[in-house]
């Protein structure tokens, strides 16, 4: 089982995003259900936001609730949560004064129902050096047992080799799926690996793409994803990415499982090979049918890596991770 700073977690984690940052968010009753499952299915480690959602429903009003009705689960479950987003400004901010701003929320959403395990940034605040935010974070939560641990999120390599100095590192989030590869070339795979930092993987079935559920734009349906204006969503993209999704499709077939479980489970794999550290997937999903296939635990063998390996070499992904407007690699 991962080890996330001394915290055993399950192979296959789960993203709380969708349950909140919806036009119309599911019932109550359908996110209790499915996180249950996850947790029955040895999901217990939960990744969500401060900013995934209206201040009055974000992932931290969820998990209150959730721990409210079920209080024996918040032992078993291993949270995380992105911050630090200035409310005013709507960018990331460091600073003393928004750092506690956003703890303090967090902390006090829960309302004492569950510890805070994990707090990130969701982007790097390039303006205040971390050295500042780290202290202040250590010394105020973390010394003082508000906080269990630091991550970072969205990061380059650089910030990686710089946080160390001044913090241990819970973990790094990052992209990445078959659509995504560029931690294996940029560095911040070598440095996590370096470090002995785990790499939680958001988005690992390519924001639906990999499910090979979503065959034409207008399969689309929520207008928060298309406010966001995906590159690789766009038309004239979209089209030429759906041939990774068709070879996936045809793998998952031979391997019998469902593409999205082979998307998964690569994140997995990959991590076994030489100089790789320790991966755990977060996929999100907001019913029990979902939650239950994607959390299936499946072993790819060396040949289907290598097959995997050989679709991708002769497959660039048409469009960005992210538009102009959103910060990548920080």
């Amino acid at each position: 089982m991962p080890i996330i700073q001394g915290k055993e977690v399950g192979p296959i984690g789960l993203g709380l995003m969708g349950f909140t940052w919806r036009t119309n968010p599911c019932s109550l009753e359908q996110a209790f259900e499915a996180m249950r499952a996850a947790l029955a299915n040895g999901c217990n480690f939960w990744n969500g936001g401060e900013f995934y959602g209206p201040p009055e429903y974000n992932s931290l009003v969820l998990l209150e609730k959730y721990f409210e009705k079920y209080p024996e689960d918040a032992d078993k479950v291993v949270i995380s949560i992105k911050g630090g987003i200035n409310p005013k400004t709507h960018m990331v901010d460091g600073s003393p004064e928004n750092t506690r701003r956003s703890l303090d929320n967090n902390i006090a959403q829960l309302k004492g129902r569950k510890k805070l395990d994990f707090f990130e940034f969701g982007r790097r605040d390039q303006n205040v050096s971390m050295e500042e935010t780290f202290k202040l974070i250590q010394e105020e939560y973390i010394d003082t047992g508000k906080l269990g641990g630091i991550s970072l999120s969205e990061v380059r390599a650089e910030t990686i080799h710089e946080a160390v100095k001044y913090i241990k590192v819970a973990f790094v989030e990052v992209e990445l799926s078959l659509f995504t590869t560029d931690i294996f070339e940029n560095g911040v795979a070598a440095a996590c690996a370096q470090y002995e930092i785990p790499i939680v993987a958001y988005s690992p079935i390519g924001r639906g793409m990999l499910t090979g559920q979503l065959k034409k734009l207008e399969d689309i349906k929520d207008p928060i994803f298309h406010s966001y204006k995906f590159p690789r969503f766009q038309p004239g993209n979209f089209e030429k990415n759906l041939a990774l999704v068709q070879r996936v499709v045809e793998i998952a077939k031979d391997k019998n499982c469902t593409p999205a479980q082979l998307a998964i489970n690569w994140t997995r794999a990959v991590s076994r090979r030489p100089g790789m550290p320790t991966i755990v997937p977060i996929p999100g999903a907001t019913t029990v049918e979902r939650v239950t296939e994607n959390s299936q635990v499946i072993d790819l063998t060396d040949d289907e890596l290598a097959r995997i390996d050989s679709v991708l070499a002769g497959f660039t992904p048409a469009g960005d991770r992210y538009g102009d407007n959103i910060p990548m690699n920080t």
